[in-house]
């Protein structure tokens, strides 16, 4: 009898775990670019920093933004702010490009240019080493004010 309860238990708990597993990936917040940005420009929130290390700081699991970009864009410019000392982390069509902070870019992480068309995943990272989390403001903008 406990053989039987353990095969209906184990089943379930295995579809539950995937249908939470399932969850956590669609709450990765996603929107979509095109040349006509409603607001310019377009402010994200969130939390910087995660347990995952990588060559561009602490990082999360799972991207902080999916942003799918719908055509090929002559210039867009995301830039990031925190407390902390946050980087930014973009894997897209174009490569993997990490941006940390520098003097030249007042301490905010900026990614400007030609973007072209695909899904991009922006992981908002921190350099600090505590693995400390920050709340922060990704800025995404088509105005170009180099």
């Amino acid at each position: 009898m406990k053989t039987l309860r353990l095969l209906i238990i184990f089943p379930t708990a295995l579809a539950m775990s995937l249908v939470f597993a399932q969850t956590n990936l669609a709450q990765t917040p996603k929107i979509q670019i095109n040349r006509n940005l409603q607001a310019d420009p377009l402010i994200l929130k969130g939390k910087s920093g995660g347990t995952v290390k990588s060559n561009c700081g602490n990082i999360t699991t799972e991207p902080n933004q999916v942003i799918q970009v719908t055509e090929s864009l002559p210039y867009l410019r995301l830039t990031v702010e925190s407390q902390g000392k946050p980087t930014l982390l973009i894997d897209g069509p174009g490569g993997r490009f990490c941006v940390i902070a520098d003097k030249y870019s007042g301490g905010k992480p900026e990614l400007s240019g030609y973007w072209q068309a695909g899904t991009y995943s922006v992981y908002v990272g921190e350099l600090d080493v505590s693995q400390a989390k920050y709340s922060y403001t990704l800025s995404i903008s088509q105005i170009n004010s180099h």
